[in-house]
């Protein structure tokens, strides 16, 4: 079977961007952001951004290109006769699938709440009110299982038609309008009254804030916020690497996707946190700060309803886009695996994925008894804890070791495949940081995910 390939650049830059970006980057960064010293975590973060997460990621998309494979079968086309690196393929593999058992649920919840909005289903008239519909929308089976339905079987139903005409198609026209609605939102809670504390609060460097957080738990979340921004370890890069041509240098392409995740994230603190600081609501962190504070902020705003409908597709194109891209990857290791083809691929997953997310979605209501970390936990953390505590950082340390370690794929192969095109190529001084270092630093954040 001919191996499918996007038919431009921006194609792959959006697609891959969009894979990195996801609700993190707006429910996340702007408070973390903030909290931590303004400027300065920006700053580290994006220290850490180039040292952590550029690197790892040209390496996934170096074992894509060069084997032409899904996760399920990269390891055989590039690892030495012998040894047993493909294992890892299968634990990536079930990394996708883990992944999307509750971020469908969680996409499902964006979808909603633009539904609401836009048709004036949610009552906003008080704090309470705001507070009881999110609570509501949990404790109602039908609705989180049917949200998340229909997730699974849009987003089955538009990789089915083809990598070119329906992921790439979708997802340059998704991708845009994402951006464009993003700018919008930035530009109206910039000059929103009151916004000028925010902006000093969210922009300018702070030392008061920066010393008050501790310097170090400063420095461990900004490398937390960079390593897992852009969805490193469980090849989800690496699929899309299979996909492109070898006109352009893979560190040039990883600064690119970096560079955009790095945007939406900034530019979502400039649409929530001066708006917060105008309407003098308090900037939380987490599922809250989405669904509980700025609805009650839209309430607050002329027009309010219109914002939060914009709000909230931007929150389910960022949502969508993850899930487009990991079902892209499950797709198409079921490909490789079962020799099927990607209609087949799709049908299959679209039973087997809503399956798996029935759980995190019934953890809410029908489930909430289970409290699998310990009490007031659900289903859907410690799904997220697996993935984001021990496959992504484990899966990361694994792609950096095979491709700087000679039992592996190797420093000179992986350079050879990085460096074929124009642009940015990796240089040999960058050797010894990447094979003794940047494990190192990846074991240093898998350890400090248990001590948190």
């Amino acid at each position: 079977m001919e191996r499918e390939k996007l038919s431009s650049r921006l194609g792959f830059i959006l697609i891959s961007a969009g894979c990195a970006i996801g609700i993190g980057n707006v429910w996340k960064f702007p408070y973390v952001a903030g909290q931590n010293g303004g400027a300065i975590f920006i700053l580290i973060y994006l220290l850490f951004l180039i040292l952590l997460g550029i690197p790892i990621m040209t390496m996934e998309f170096s074992m894509g290109r060069a084997s032409r494979r899904s996760p399920a079968r990269i390891y055989e086309q590039l690892e030495r006769p012998g040894t047993h690196w493909h294992y890892h393929g299968k634990i990536a593999v079930a990394g996708n699938y883990l992944l999307m058992m509750f971020y469908t649920t969680v996409a499902g919840w964006m979808l909603k709440y633009f539904l609401d909005f836009t048709f004036g289903w949610i009552d906003m008239s008080s704090p309470e009110s705001v507070a009881m519909h999110f609570e509501a929308m949990n404790k109602d089976p039908f609705t989180l299982v049917s949200m998340m339905a229909i997730v699974v079987v849009l987003g089955f139903g538009i990789c089915a038609l083809g990598l070119q005409s329906g992921l790439e198609k979708f997802s340059k026209w998704m991708m845009s309008s994402l951006l464009l609605i993003m700018l919008v939102l930035a530009i109206n809670s910039i000059f929103l009254e009151g916004a000028q504390e925010g902006l000093r609060f969210y922009l300018l460097p702070n030392l008061d804030r920066f010393l008050a957080a501790g310097p170090f738990q400063v420095i461990v979340s900004a490398m937390n916020q960079a390593f897992f921004t852009l969805s490193l370890g469980i090849g989800a890069m690496a699929i899309f690497g299979s996909y492109i041509d070898k006109k352009h240098t893979l560190l040039s392409e990883s600064i690119n996707v970096a560079f955009l995740d790095t945007f939406v994230a900034i530019t979502a603190g400039l649409i929530i946190i001066p708006a917060c600081f105008a309407f003098n609501i308090e900037v939380g962190a987490g599922p809250s700060l989405i669904f509980i504070t700025l609805p009650n902020l839209f309430h607050n705003m002329p027009f309010g309803r219109l914002w939060g409908a914009l709000f909230f597709v931007f929150m389910s194109f960022a949502a969508f886009s993850t899930v487009l891209a990991v079902f892209e990857n499950i797709i198409s290791s079921t490909m490789d695996l079962f020799s099927v083809s990607r209609k087949k691929a799709c049908l299959y997953n679209v039973f087997i994925v809503f399956l798996l997310s029935l759980p995190c979605a019934l953890g809410f209501n029908l489930l909430e008894q289970i409290a699998p970390l310990g009490t007031g936990t659900t289903i859907l953390d410690l799904e997220d804890f697996i993935v984001s505590n021990l496959i992504l950082p484990l899966g990361s340390f694994v792609f950096v070791l095979f491709c700087t370690w000679k039992l592996g794929w190797g420093w000179n192969s992986f350079v050879q495949e990085a460096n074929q095109g124009k642009g940015i190529k990796v240089q040999p001084w960058m050797k010894n940081y990447c094979k003794f270092v940047l494990p190192l630093a990846i074991l240093f954040i898998f350890l400090a995910g248990f001590f948190a």
